[in-house]
């Protein structure tokens, strides 16, 4: 059972604290205190998350296996080099949805439907006639959807009778497909030959590195001018985040460019201590930003000007 279990990808679990902003996003927003948010509702959601993702995971090695085996590391996968029984995996899958989605109706109904599309989307995304990961672009917007979706689904877990606001919804999702440009940009630099990248991903055959970097480009301009209609709009002390938020794009964009980047393995990068210490350091300039009023910020919003004597 060892390599089914391999497949499922626990240790990627990790990926779904992407519900946490949903979470504290919720709570400020509808000014909920902590013991206002059911612990209940937090750990199902976040365990239901999870076996959701496992789900799309285990498919997704399925359906890879013949196109890994060209990739530098993923062709030592259980499901290449393994003599592995498809009537297991399919088992497997359908055990993990019908987990995951059970944990998710228990917290609420708003929650579940967003947990089922999360699972669909991993159909979409690896599945023929689909498979949307072989489409250029198209690759990387459907697969960081699932970030917003994973926003939707933390803002659930506080909150079952509103969403949260568009813009905030569309830059954690151009965030997302930010962080997977950057991924697919390591990843083609780090196979070297477009050919052989071609043959692990189709979309590659049409990607280039200066494609790739325009793109990533593009999306951290969407991501971080959505997020700063969100901050201004809600709370204008939040634009002082702003440096610290763009510090942190050009960071992950540098480090893309490394040899072997860890870019490549969003799973492990809390083990960058700096990118680590950028976090950490926006965290805390958000928690400054919301509890310390500001009031020479709000003249900047304000309709009238500003007064000068000379």
């Amino acid at each position: 059972m060892k390599k089914y279990i391999k497949i499922a990808r626990i240790d990627h679990w990790i990926k779904q604290l992407f519900i946490m902003p949903g979470v504290v996003l919720a709570m400020l927003i509808t000014h909920k205190k902590i013991g206002d948010v059911s612990l209940y509702n937090f750990i199902a959601g976040f365990i239901g998350t999870c076996f959701i993702a496992s789900a799309n995971y285990v498919i997704n090695e399925w359906l890879d296996a013949p196109y890994d085996k060209y990739h530098p590391t993923k062709k030592n996968r259980p499901v290449v080099t393994e003599n592995m029984k498809v009537k297991w995996v399919i088992l497997e899958y359908i055990l993990l949805s019908i987990i995951g989605l059970g944990i998710s109706f228990s917290v609420n109904k708003l929650f579940f439907i967003v947990a089922f599309v999360l699972l669909i989307m991993g159909v979409l995304y690896n599945v023929k006639p689909f498979r949307t990961k072989d489409i250029p672009f198209v690759d990387v917007i459907s697969e960081s959807a699932n970030n917003m979706l994973r926003l939707m689904m933390g803002w659930f877990i506080v909150c079952c009778d509103s969403i949260s606001p568009s813009s905030v919804l569309i830059g954690y999702w151009m965030a997302g497909a930010f962080l997977m440009a950057t991924k697919r940009f390591a990843e083609f630099r780090m196979i070297g030959d477009k050919s052989v990248a071609g043959l692990y991903r189709r979309s590659f055959k049409f990607y280039t590195e200066k494609s790739l970097l325009a793109s990533a480009l593009f999306y951290a301009l969407i991501a971080t001018f959505s997020l700063g209609v969100f901050m201004i709009k809600y709370r204008i002390e939040y634009i002082l985040v702003t440096p610290v938020m763009f510090l942190l794009f050009a960071y992950y964009l540098a480090m893309s460019l490394d040899p072997d980047s860890a870019v490549q393995r969003p799973e492990k990068l809390y083990k960058e201590k700096r990118l680590m210490l950028l976090v950490v350091l926006f965290i805390i300039s958000i928690a400054i930003s919301t509890l310390v009023d500001m009031q020479f910020l709000h003249e900047l919003t304000s309709n009238a000007l500003i007064k000068i004597e000379v």
